[in-house]
């Protein structure tokens, strides 16, 4: 039998204390109803003997500690699902936002998902397509990965979020591909951007959306990745569908964790984030993947601004040690005019090796990859040789170099955001690229390699 309980003793920002309570459990759902008679959802954070800290979704204003009512669910935060989730828009707690239909769900799932066994998870080494040359080639994405992108804050990372959910496919597969896109703490000039952008392109057919604005409870925040991968994890494992899960920006997820550790006067970690932010980072992470005999799969983009453009600040710093490598844009490439403007040498896919070659990409793709990272650093460094000591003091090859490190920039990476290469296009374009240093600087491709793929001179 579900107890009301009247012993509201203090609120603070998003947190309510309730006192002289009993069988309440951890992570419990609460409804609190107002002396006005509105009702709000809050979960229980902490229990010490028979008080309860309760953490409110829609934030704590105008609540009475007299009148207020407070009842425990006996159930942790669930979300309703259903197949019918694709092609339709929620908000930050799972509410439908797009003014269709309501769903009739198939069953209900603890947002908090259920772990997975290590032995039970499968190695991700399926390559994805996500049309992006610098992604594909040099950086590339496979099946049950979690790649974040770091970004700072004015450069477009939303547009390039936007392309890899337009364009993202699986080649080769019979299963569907769907993606699921958690917006956390933006704009209401961002969320239009998507909406407008997925409708646009056709996007929205394939996708799930959830929308957290700026101006939603903070608290609202750390909720909306659960629903996320709660839906993606039931249509990867249930309906077997390849997906990719898309979080933009996870910085304010960490800032809303920041603002609840500061209302509890819990004591501060780095910076003023809480000790345990790595361990609940790696809760969302650690959703990713693939099950041994199963057909779906959870690919994860994580995207983050880095406050101060910091690779070393807590969020970015923690994230690269959950994740399997990075995406970095880059602000001197951003101001030069390239989009997307991913920085490759600093960029990093730690399982790219095995997403690639003959069966999966060509067999000229690790190859080539080597020797465009290795070309494009020596570009930089004559290039920067040039500014110091003057194009004089360059050999020839130095320059043929500096010539492949300014046209990689401007032709490779400068894509445009509505440009979608297949793999084999990205590798014409490489081995066109590498045609312009001589061949007996190409020394990480072997003899045979070139002899079928290198382009002949005029």
């Amino acid at each position: 039998m579900l107890k009301e309980y009247k012993t509201v003793t203090e609120v603070v920002g998003p947190l309510m204390a309730v006192e002289g309570v009993e069988g309440v459990k951890f992570d419990e759902l609460v409804d609190i109803q107002m002396q006005t008679g509105e009702k709000r959802r809050g979960q229980v954070l902490e229990i010490n003997g028979d008080k309860a800290m309760v953490q409110i979704f829609e934030g704590s204003s105008g609540i009475n500690l007299e009148d207020t009512k407070v009842r425990f669910l006996g159930r942790p935060l669930s979300l309703d699902v259903s197949e019918d989730m694709v092609g339709r828009v929620f908000d930050g707690m799972g509410r439908i936002n797009d003014n269709g239909p309501e769903l009739i769900p198939e069953k209900t799932m603890d947002v908090n998902g259920e772990p997975i066994n290590p032995m039970a998870r499968d190695y991700p080494d399926e390559f994805i397509q996500t049309g992006i040359s610098s992604i594909d080639h040099l950086n590339t994405l496979v099946r049950g990965q979690k790649l974040p992108v770091f970004s700072g804050s004015g450069l477009p990372h939303k547009e390039l979020a936007a392309q890899i959910a337009r364009q993202a496919t699986v080649l080769d597969s019979e299963e569907e591909f769907a993606i699921v896109f958690a917006a956390i703490g933006i704009t209401f000039e961002e969320a239009e951007f998507f909406m407008e952008d997925f409708r646009k392109t056709g996007a929205i057919d394939h996708s799930v959306m959830f929308i957290n604005l700026a101006d939603d409870p903070a608290i609202e925040r750390i909720a909306t990745p659960k629903m996320a991968l709660t839906t993606a994890e039931y249509l990867a494992y249930e309906k077997d569908m390849h997906v990719l899960v898309i979080m933009t920006d996870m910085t304010n997820y960490c800032e809303a964790l920041r603002e609840i550790s500061a209302a509890r006067r819990e004591v501060p970690g780095r910076r003023g984030y809480p000790g345990y932010l790595y361990t609940n980072l790696a809760t969302l992470f650690e959703r990713a993947g693939r099950l041994v005999g199963g057909k779906g799969s959870v690919t994860q983009i994580p995207i983050l601004t880095m406050p101060e453009d910091d690779i070393t600040h807590p969020i970015p710093d923690l994230t690269g040690y959950i994740t399997e490598g990075q995406l970095i844009l880059s602000r001197d490439l951003f101001n030069s005019g390239i989009q997307p403007p991913i920085d490759v040498l600093p960029s990093l896919s730690r399982l790219k090796d095995k997403g690639t070659g003959e069966g999966k990409t060509r067999k000229d793709h690790a190859a080539t990859m080597n020797q465009m990272f290795a070309a494009y650093a020596e570009g930089k460094q004559a290039k920067e040789l040039a500014v110091v000591l003057g194009e004089s003091a360059l050999s020839e090859t130095d320059k043929l170099f500096a010539k492949f490190g300014e046209r990689f920039e401007n032709e490779y990476v400068n894509q445009g955001n509505y440009t979608n290469r297949t793999i084999e296009q990205s590798l014409d374009l490489a081995w066109e690229l590498l045609a312009i240093l001589p061949r007996t600087e190409l020394k990480r491709i072997k003899d045979e390699m070139l002899d079928e793929y290198l382009p002949k001179g005029e």
